[in-house]
């Protein structure tokens, strides 16, 4: 054995640290689907424990069941957006609607312009589409898109498959796995049982979090759609249902989820509805961060500002696009364990925006820990007691003083 200084062990601490975020990033074909059937039968677990209780369907069953109603709920979302994106393609491809959109464009832009706009990128009056410089453009860059979309199309058809099969052996073999996790942990039941209580409290946060940030998420659609469509907008629910998916990403998600909308408004209506629906839609997204949210997810989710932005790069940086979506929930995870672990917990309580410093316990007999801890301690002078201690008892008359 040999004992390390401090610069040893900050230089350890780093590299097993570097070591992790290695594994995680090449890893991340194997990692990345399990942790997301992990969150999904998460989510998806106290439905299968209904209907097996409640209507007494056998366990296997009513884990395919909530499976399969998970898969029937993706295709519905999936086919009202490719519908959405079919009939966008479908007015693009008439040559003569385009050229009357992009002057009615122009002339919006020209107004609100400080200066000439680029004759080359947005002629003035273009007889074809393909004298239009932007349109030209998307055009030579859109092959390369749609290769890229269709295989990432591909890649993500392929996961998913083996995502929902993961999810269903998670759910049938939950409990037994979950047992046999905490008896990794020690021998003891004292110490299987923390451990248990630690997995309960963990899944419970990430549970609490996908399954109210899926509700919001879709509240937001339903009323951001309404919105959408009441002002006119040609792609309303489109709009709606990409503010439901990149809602679930903090910060980033609602900014780029408010520019399509943006320029749908300007495009085909006006400047005056395009700034009244940004207005509006980030009215909408304040209320639901400060009010919403904390309301329904408990102060135990809140992670502060600095926190949340640290884990969007950190992910983004080890998984990408993927780490992005899954950076709040595996937060959530990670701070239940560290407000499990008294060691841990000033962690817990740095990554949060209240101000919480953990109670220490009482003793048996009432006395806070904090108190016996001050009676206890020896004082600076070295001497047993405190130097506000009670004086020593006085001796009888006559009772020598032990040598």
């Amino acid at each position: 054995m040999f004992t390390l200084n401090t610069a040893g062990r900050i230089g350890l601490h780093i590299a097993l640290l570097l070591a992790g975020v290695l594994t995680l990033h090449f890893g991340k074909e194997v990692i990345v689907p399990l942790l997301i059937a992990l969150l999904l039968a998460t989510m998806l677990g106290p439905a299968a424990v209904w209907l097996h209780n409640r209507l007494r369907i056998r366990w296997g069953l009513a884990c395919v069941t909530v499976v399969i109603g998970l898969v029937i709920a993706n295709v519905l979302v999936g086919a009202v957006f490719s519908a959405s994106l079919l009939r966008l393609v479908n007015q693009l491809s008439n040559e003569r609607v385009v050229l009357d959109r992009y002057k009615e464009f122009r002339q919006k832009l020209q107004n609100i312009a400080f200066g000439d706009l680029d004759e080359e990128l947005l002629p003035p009056n273009p007889k074809s589409v393909d004298e239009i410089g932007v349109v030209k453009y998307l055009r030579e860059i859109t092959p390369s898109l749609l290769t890229r979309a269709l295989s990432y199309t591909s890649f993500w058809s392929a996961e998913a498959i083996i995502i929902l099969f993961i999810t269903f052996f998670v759910l049938l073999e939950g409990g037994m796995l979950a047992r046999r996790a905490a008896a990794i942990v020690g021998p003891s039941e004292e110490v299987q049982g923390k451990a248990r209580d630690v997995l309960i409290e963990m899944a419970n946060q990430v549970r609490n979090y996908l399954v109210w940030r899926t509700i919001i998420n879709l509240t937001l659609a339903v009323v951001m759609g309404s919105v959408y469509q009441v002002s006119g907008l040609s792609q309303a629910w489109t709009w709606a249902i990409l503010l439901a998916i990149l809602n679930y990403i903090p910060y980033l998600g609602p900014v780029l989820a408010s520019v399509p909308p943006f320029l749908d408004a300007f495009i085909f209506n006006d400047p005056v509805t395009a700034v009244v629906i940004t207005v509006i839609f980030w009215v909408v997204i304040v209320i639901e961060g400060y009010l919403i949210v904390p309301l329904v997810m408990g102060r135990n989710m809140d992670l502060n500002a600095t926190t949340v932005m640290v884990a969007c790069l950190f992910w983004d940086a080890v998984w990408g696009p993927t780490g992005l979506f899954l950076a709040m929930p595996i937060m959530a995870g990670v701070k239940a364990i560290l407000n499990n672990v008294p060691e841990w917990r000033p962690w817990a309580n740095l990554m949060s925006t209240n101000e919480n410093i953990p109670a220490q316990p009482a003793q048996p007999d009432g006395t806070p820990a904090s108190i016996v801890s001050m009676a206890t301690s020896p004082p600076p002078n070295g001497k047993n007691g405190s130097p506000h201690a009670s004086p020593e008892p006085q001796r009888a008359e006559g009772q020598s003083s032990p040598s």
